[in-house]
């Protein structure tokens, strides 16, 4: 055998002793697996990316979501945080039922006359009793969710618009509310800041118990409420309907007094519901809940004879 034969020969045997090695041939079998996972893989998300329309990163953002945990933690937004209302929007929101008519003694508004001589008490004096109540003016016109300044930039508004020149408050960046201390003695007989949105019950209350007596067989007697009715009743009461019904308003008939709601009762449910959509007297038509239905109406009469039984 020539040199370069035997070569030959010991470089295949060598060869040979090579690919038969276990470990070089485990290593190598676990490299073409990677590499052909990893081809694979890329493949796919190229495929479904062209399929579905998706672009990379929303692959990467629906990866997130699967891999994200279960619960989160968040700060809640805290209700005192909430913008503060001009004196315009809450009046409009909650006193114009009264001091749009002049309900209850209430100074009309933009009625120069009627305001006067609360005006002339002075700026602390009328604070007091829009914050406090007084008489037939439930504090702060019986919506307890209103800041201090909101209640105090309602007065403020609804009084240069009848003469006074008073400057509009501010708030602490306009989201915190100030608190204003009311010192002044005398004060006004009568309501500075309107009672809350009016009851759209209060169709009971300013009807004349003859005329609606007159009219009982026509009404019929009031059936017994449904605790779906009585539900939905207490939501528009407790939005509207308390301002007036809560303390007796402008004669309405208090909440849960059976004397004051023995007359009323009598007329049957139809004719209280007819007063509560058209108004009558001192009552205003759908006592100023105009987004209130018919049947919200209904429920909320229904809620409110149904502790006056």
């Amino acid at each position: 055998m020539s040199l370069t034969e035997q070569q030959s020969h010991n470089n295949a045997i060598k060869h040979t002793a090579e690919v038969k090695n276990p470990a070089r041939i485990f290593w190598l079998s676990i490299l073409f697996l990677v590499v052909v996972g990893a081809a694979m893989y890329y493949i796919d998300i190229n495929t479904n990316d062209l399929r579905t329309g998706k672009s990379r990163s929303d692959h990467t953002e629906s990866v997130s979501s699967r891999i994200q945990p279960v619960a989160k933690f968040a700060l809640a937004v805290v209700e005192g945080d909430r913008p503060l209302k001009s004196g315009k929007e809450v009046y409009e929101a909650t006193c114009t039922t009264c001091h749009a008519a002049g309900v209850a003694g209430a100074p009309k508004f933009g009625d120069n006359a009627a305001w006067a001589p609360y005006i002339e008490t002075g700026y602390e004096a009328m604070l007091k009793v829009a914050l406090n109540g007084k008489g037939a003016m439930p504090a702060k016109g019986g919506n307890p969710a209103l800041e201090d300044i909101e209640v105090e930039r309602a007065m403020v508004y609804m009084a240069n618009a009848a003469g006074a020149n008073f400057d509009e408050p501010t708030g602490a960046d306009d989201v915190v509310a100030e608190k204003t201390d009311a010192t002044a003695d005398k004060a006004p007989t009568e309501t500075a800041a309107a009672p809350a949105t009016d009851a759209p019950a209060a169709e009971a209350a300013t009807t004349d118990a003859s005329a609606d007596t007159a009219q009982a067989a026509a009404g019929g007697a009031v059936p017994a409420a449904t605790p779906d009715q009585l539900a939905n009743g207490k939501k528009l009461y407790d939005a509207a309907c308390f301002a007036c019904h809560g303390s007796g308003v402008a004669g309405a008939p208090k909440f849960g007094d059976k004397a004051s709601w023995a007359p009323y009762i009598e007329t049957g449910l139809d004719t209280m519901l007819q007063i509560a959509i058209a108004g009558k007297g001192a009552m205003p038509p759908r006592g100023t809940a105009m987004n209130a239905s018919d049947d919200d109406l209904r429920d909320a009469i229904l809620y409110m004879i149904e502790d006056a039984r």
